[in-house]
């Protein structure tokens, strides 16, 4: 089945544990869209959201998923968390320890808080995103997004646009597209990119959108990190949309079937136009719904759910 404790880095998963959290994540979006959405699956684990850093869809979709599982939800950070009074973050891991707390889902601006966290405590943790690391959940909600849309990721091409070099979606969703058999291109001007950008294992890197954009199926858009940005990467927004941004102009180059993407929050008229983000192409709303049915899958998987309970679909590597 399932074997592991932590989900740290999405390099923690081969490509049969992604097939096995995208069909688990099925069998609850099924539980998701009934009138009564609560299970009794994880009734008695307690699960603590360390959030120290700012989160809408992330940390609301995992609160409900934790909700609709039976768990007992504990959220510790921000104000809430005695580090703002000058607490280390290793005490307050301990301390949540010491009250037999299952599982911390921790999310931080520091690259590696997560791992720091699981080296700290006998319970499981999993990222939820960490700096310009990495966002392994995400990556598996936009992987069931697209399987859900595509039916298959073999031969697959996909283009990420924007932020590269300070976004941690990037980091965690390359690699798993190309686990899963997709054609990777990242596109965006060198001020965005790393400065290594072939580890982070695309096929290809340009930075013309235009030239690429008619071959690609999928075109997941990245908001522009500003928070995490000391110097002006462009001249001006308004030339940053002009050259990379989604526009209702480009539609008309994209391939009749090919869908939009967006990790959320789309700053509008920059990364995406309102056509494009509200269009038919995007899946936009349906992986924030994903957010939900993939994290409900791993605190299932991680907490044991799967071995004390008969599950409802075996695991299969497609």
């Amino acid at each position: 089945m399932f074997n592991h404790k932590h989900l740290l880095t999405i390099d923690d998963l081969s490509r049969e544990d992604i097939m096995c959290v995208l069909e688990h994540a099925q069998m609850f979006e099924e539980v998701n869209n009934r009138p009564i959405k609560k299970l009794p699956t994880l009734r008695g684990k307690t699960i603590c959201n360390l959030f120290l850093e700012p989160s809408t869809r992330t940390r609301g979709s995992f609160e409900l998923a934790e909700k609709r599982l039976s768990c007992d939800s504990l959220n510790a950070g921000g104000s809430a968390s005695s580090t703002v009074k000058g607490e280390s973050l290793i005490d307050t891991v301990k301390t949540l320890t010491s009250m037999k707390v299952d599982m911390f889902i921790v999310r931080h601006k520091y690259a590696g808080t997560p791992a720091l966290v699981a080296q700290n405590t006998t319970a499981s943790v999993i990222d939820a995103g960490d700096g310009k690391h990495e966002h392994p959940t995400q990556a598996l909600l936009d992987l069931y997004t697209i399987w859900k849309a595509k039916g298959s990721f073999d031969g697959l091409k996909v283009g990420i646009v924007g932020d590269i070099a300070h976004s941690r979606v990037a980091g965690s969703l390359v690699p798993a597209l190309k686990k899963m058999g997709a054609e990777v291109t990242l596109i965006a001007p060198a001020t965005l990119l790393p400065a290594r950008p072939d580890v982070l294992g695309a096929d290809r890197v340009t930075p013309h959108f235009d030239e690429v954009l008619p071959d690609l199926d999928v075109v997941y858009m990245l908001r522009i990190q500003m928070e995490r940005i000391e110097e002006a990467p462009f001249p001006s927004l308004r030339e940053y949309n002009l050259l990379y941004g989604l526009t209702e102009a480009r539609d008309k180059s994209m391939k009749e079937d090919a869908i939009i993407c967006h990790p959320g929050p789309i700053n509008r008229g920059v990364e995406l136009d309102s056509y494009m983000a509200d269009s038919s192409r995007s899946v936009i709303v349906d992986q924030v719904f994903s957010g939900v049915c993939v994290r409900m899958a791993l605190i299932y998987l991680l907490l044991g759910g799967a071995q004390n309970e008969v599950s409802h679909k075996k695991c299969a590597s497609n």
